[in-house]
């Protein structure tokens, strides 16, 4: 089974683009914290390259951008290539099969992007909660 999930923090923008059949793809990289530290206290990153295709790569390009929390769950794809100098090299993607956004919207923000959530306004009225009445109707049950 190849099967993956990463939450992490968009370390750039999403690039979106379209193949030449005018599917659109979406290509964004994540930086994920390791659950541990290293001996001298500072805890490690790894960095991934995912990829996403159609409807998710528009959605994703369209509300997400750089600093953004998402949980990516998907799978692993390893590619071989050769590098301009005529080197044998080897990229692991993540090909996302979905993409939940972690960061809430800022009510502030007037674009589509989400952005980390604000401090409640101080001076914000406490609304007050509806106060539900009770219903006793066994009239039309027939048993």
């Amino acid at each position: 089974m190849n099967k993956v999930f990463l939450i992490g923090n968009l370390t750039r923008d999403p690039e979106l683009t379209e193949t030449g059949g005018g599917v659109s793809v979406c290509h964004f990289a994540i930086a994920v914290n390791r659950s541990y530290t290293s001996q001298d206290g500072e805890r490690q990153t790894d960095f991934f390259n995912v990829t996403a295709w159609r409807g998710l790569a528009d959605t994703i390009a369209r509300y997400v951008k750089k600093g953004s929390k998402v949980a990516v769950s998907g799978s692993i794809q390893i590619r071989n290539y050769e590098d301009n100098q005529g080197q044998r090299r080897t990229a692991v993607d993540v090909i996302a099969q979905d993409v939940e956004f972690l960061t809430t919207r800022n009510s502030e923000n007037s674009g589509d992007f989400y952005d980390a959530p604000s401090a409640p306004a101080a001076s914000a009225p406490a609304k007050k909660k509806p106060v539900l009445e009770s219903f006793d109707d066994d009239s039309d049950i027939p048993f």
